[in-house]
């Protein structure tokens, strides 16, 4: 990448507003991989599996997958557009509130910035169980049923720190594993699927993808009993939201991305088709080898284990083995991303300790204090005993609210406020998707509040608003000044 390239994309910047601090060194691919990582299908895919199967069973699969993908994909074909015209670090938050107003935006980045936290949490928390404490050790031999609340929050810390330190020591490093990453889901998805098939022990019935089956209500299912087959088809979709989030991982690292303008909207799209296709194979492939569907739901997150109890002992520690690293790989790239924001939101005043969180490492040209700030947060999110699925429910409700804000906005924006628009460009079709893709993200939103997480979620939300809308009235107003694009002619 030449000089002048670079020159480019720091000119961008600084006509947005803000100085070239981090570290410009992601390619094309990087920002990819980053996006592609935190969706990463053998993270959401697996461990929200059972919420799937017991919703809808197959059809929720076979159908309810290809409905949620096409959500998201209108979602990220929004966020896309927007972050092409403003490719900055905590992107989100900036478009909010270019489009939206100060207020907006700042409300836009805390839903983001507690989304990303809460998804790096249940990530890490789906590291520990079920694929290190349920897939990877008893694969070794190790009984785990003695472990514990300690077991499990040591480890989680763990696990946390070494990925804050990982993105401590430099963007290089990160990307280096976030780039293997991106190669390594493809080939462990794969090889599962492969060996899966091959040693099915069921004739492959493709029937049962499109076969509703109400398991609402039954032992092992996540969702009371509904009688409505559209409530119980919806309720589903949580599968596909909870994997296929994340992706504003490449608007995040905007800043560390070369030719940013043109790569960071390829980063968002290209990660939710690949993922959205081959996410859709895999889990398909989940039901048809199934040998009961029934039996599958009883199993709740250890349907995985049962599945691979098929294939010979050597590979299934192959693939667990594979699968861990994978989901390891996927909390490193959320701490990047959570981080980022963290960094982003400092940098113009709307965090406590602001002038802190903004400060740049001078030889890693990393925000460090953000890292660190981000990757505790997530430790103590992960203490609310067997959290799991409140966080992958809260990350995913959180982050499609902060993802349609600015979509939101930008139908009264476009052609108003909003007059400058970068290479990736919906064209006429731009309201449209940008109306839809607001539609979807609440439908999506409307699956993640439903009982059991209605009560805490709920909570979350509306005290978040009112803590919110206090401290914002209480002069936050006064002495925030939001992105410095405010105070300039828009470009």
């Amino acid at each position: 990448m030449s000089e002048e390239r670079l020159d480019d994309d720091a000119k961008l910047l600084a006509s947005i507003g803000y100085k070239q601090e981090l570290s410009r060194r992601m390619s094309a691919f990087s920002n990819f991989a980053i996006s592609f990582s935190i969706i990463c299908i053998l993270a959401g895919g697996i461990s929200a599996f059972p919420s799937a199967l017991g919703a809808g069973g197959g059809a929720s699969i076979g159908l309810g997958w290809l409905v949620g993908a096409c959500f998201a994909g209108l979602v990220a074909a929004g966020m896309a557009q927007i972050a092409s015209a403003y490719p900055t670090a905590g992107g989100l938050y900036h478009w909010g509130s270019i489009l939206g107003g100060k207020g907006f935006g700042w409300t836009a980045a805390w839903f983001n910035l507690l989304g990303l936290v809460f998804v790096t949490a249940s990530v890490n928390f789906g590291v520990y169980d079920p694929f290190f404490k349920s897939l990877f050790l008893p694969a070794l031999g190790v009984d785990t049923s003695s472990f514990g609340f300690w077991h499990q929050t040591l480890f989680i810390a763990g696990v946390t720190l070494s990925q804050a330190l990982l993105n401590h020591l430099g963007i290089r490093l990160t990307t280096r594993l976030t780039d293997l990453s991106g190669y390594l889901i493809f080939v462990v998805a794969i090889s599962l699927i492969i060996s899966l098939l091959i040693f099915s022990p069921v004739p492959l019935d493709f029937g049962r993808l499109f076969t509703l089956t109400n398991f609402t209500g039954m032992e092992g299912s996540a969702w009371p009993q509904h009688d409505s087959v559209i409530v119980v088809f919806l309720l589903g979709l949580l599968l596909t939201i909870y994997t296929i989030t994340g992706f504003d991982a490449s608007a995040h690292t905007a800043e560390e991305t070369k030719n940013a303008a043109a790569n960071v909207p390829k980063g968002i799209m290209n990660a939710v088709f690949w993922s959205a296709l081959f996410g859709y194979i895999m889990v398909c492939t989940f039901i048809l080898v199934m040998p009961n569907l029934t039996d599958g739901v009883k199993q709740g997150l250890g349907f995985l284990d049962a599945l691979l109890g098929s294939v010979p002992p050597w590979l299934k520690l192959v693939l667990a083995t594979g699968i861990l690293v994978c989901n390891y790989l996927c909390g490193l790239a959320c701490v990047t991303s959570a981080s980022r924001m963290t960094y982003a939101f400092a940098r113009d005043g709307g965090l406590p300790f602001s002038n802190s969180l903004k400060q740049v490492h001078d030889t890693h040209k990393t925000p460090v204090n953000a890292i660190w700030t981000a990757a505790v947060a997530a430790i103590i999110a992960t203490l609310y005993g067997d959290a799991f699925l409140v966080l992958a429910t809260g990350c995913a409700v959180l982050l499609y609210i902060s993802y349609i804000m600015p979509t939101a906005a930008g139908i009264w924006a476009e052609g108003r406020t909003w007059t400058h628009k970068g290479p990736f460009n919906l064209g006429a079709l731009s309201k449209v998707i940008a109306v839809l893709a607001t539609l979807g993200g609440l439908v999506l939103v409307w699956v993640g509040v439903q009982p059991p997480n209605d009560k805490v979620l709920y909570l979350i939300v509306a005290l978040g608003l009112v803590l919110l809308a206090l401290w914002w009235g209480l002069g936050v107003r006064n002495s925030f000044q939001g992105p410095p694009s405010l105070n300039k002619t828009m470009r």
